[in-house]
């Protein structure tokens, strides 16, 4: 049969790619050894140019960049031939990513830290361009990309390519699959507003996610299983128990039944972060679409979720609890949500806006008075100065939309109600306004 063409290569366009796209690979076994290889062989170049670049640094004070970098690939390729068995635009690519990195972290905005060597357990990554690759369409469920040196793969077309290839990255996750990405230019501009109302999102740990317009909150169900939850637990208790034997009698080396055990484990986390991954989807392109404006907390997650075990000298207090609060949150993925609604927002007409964090569960969503004393538990809220009882939760999705749109002070929240004056105890005053306490609001 013959295929049709989704994709071919052909010259840089300066548009830059606006979206991706992420596909199961089924490469054939030899294929798969063939990748595995090039993948160790795109970790050591990194690793080499990147120790090529501090090793001048310290001694010159110069700062290598890709396209000098790539001088020296030409000579490596020539006498090393694992180097050459790469297509010759997947190492260059590795260059410009090593570029990138520099770029991102000499960016006060960026939150990327310098860039490091990478492992021989990291996961494998194989870049191309677009203009290297060219996909073709079988079926309706099938398509193959051409790879350099490799051939057709197949992989499973679960969507539309929807625009042109600008770059390609084959990668293979921890159980062992393979999966391709494209980035891809739609083409596709920003919508007009939706005109749908505002709402503000409180991401919790208990519960997922509380709108301030609903009256229920939005639960994640177990990303793991009571059952699976157990077995997870003494594949753990294996691994750590066969690392010990490898140590005390094969001098560290691994030995199968060790790789099995690790196989399992990886198994039921990528179910895990795929359960995880799907609710986070449903929940943010639901946010995006019936809402023009959706205010949640510029959180630091990285912060948060720190460890509380201390020096050896200072050690903390409450550690294990802490490292279960931790893992409660990183479950619910707030980065993850937060990315999301970044780039799906303009997507479905709507904004996001960031506000400030501190202070929104112990601030009043009618009067705007913050107490410490009025949050009386994990659920409840009683406003010390006018009596506003709501869900702890609903409450703070309410002071969060307030923040970012001043203009809703003083409305009645949905599911709380103001009864009988309580007298007012502790610490109270009128929540101060902030600088820029509208937010920052995230462009496309």
């Amino acid at each position: 049969m013959t295929g049709k063409k989704v994709g071919r290569p052909g010259g840089q366009v300066k548009a830059p790619a606006n979206a991706g796209r992420k596909y199961r690979l089924h490469p054939t076994p030899q294929q798969a050894e063939k990748l595995g290889n090039w993948g160790h062989t795109c970790r050591a170049v990194w690793n080499v140019a990147l120790e090529q670049r501090l090793y001048v640094y310290e001694q010159r004070r110069k700062t290598l960049r890709a396209d000098e970098q790539c001088r020296y690939l030409t000579q490596a390729r020539h006498d090393l031939g694992w180097i050459a068995a790469l297509p010759s635009q997947v190492p260059q690519q590795v260059l410009r990513h090593l570029d990138q990195a520099y770029q991102n972290f000499w960016n006060p905005e960026h939150p990327a830290a310098f860039p490091r060597f990478k492992k021989r357990t990291s996961r494998l990554a194989i870049p191309f361009p677009g203009q290297a690759v060219r996909v073709t369409k079988l079926n309706r469920k099938w398509a193959s990309v051409r790879v350099p040196k490799l051939g057709e793969v197949k992989f499973r077309l679960t969507r539309p390519l929807g625009g042109r290839i600008k770059n390609a990255v084959i990668r293979r996750d921890a159980t062992g699959r393979w999966y391709i990405s494209f980035g891809v230019h739609s083409g596709t501009v920003a919508m007009l507003p939706n005109k749908q109302p505002a709402v503000g999102v409180d991401f919790g740990v208990k519960q997922a996610a509380f709108l301030s317009d609903e009256t229920e909150p939005r639960l994640m169900a177990e990303s793991l299983t009571k059952g699976e939850q157990r077995r997870l637990v003494g594949l753990e208790r294996r691994r750590e128990r066969q690392i010990r034997e490898a140590k005390r009698h094969r001098r560290g080396k691994y030995s199968n039944r060790l790789r099995r055990t690790l196989r399992a484990i990886a198994e039921l986390k990528a179910r895990q972060a795929r359960r995880r991954l799907d609710f986070t989807h449903k929940l943010t392109t639901d946010l995006a679409k019936s809402h023009g404006l959706v205010a949640i907390e510029d959180l630091r997650v990285k912060q948060m979720t720190r460890s509380a075990r201390g020096t050896q000298c200072e050690p903390g207090a409450q550690v294990s609890q802490k490292a279960g609060l931790n893992r409660a949150i990183l479950d619910n993925s707030p980065g993850e949500r937060r990315r999301q609604l970044a780039y799906k927002c303009p997507a479905y007409g709507s904004e996001l806006v960031l506000v400030p964090p501190a202070r929104t569960s112990q601030t009043c969503g009618a009067c705007n008075l913050w107490n410490p004393a009025s949050r009386i538990n994990r659920d409840t809220f009683v406003c010390t100065g006018c009596g506003h009882t709501d869900d702890a939760d609903h409450n703070a999705s309410v002071v969060i939309l307030t923040r970012a749109c001043p203009d809703r002070m003083g409305k009645t929240s949905a599911a709380g109600h103001c009864g009988a004056q309580h007298a007012s105890t502790g610490r109270a005053r009128p929540a101060m306004p902030r600088t820029g306490i509208r937010g920052a609001r995230v462009n496309p």
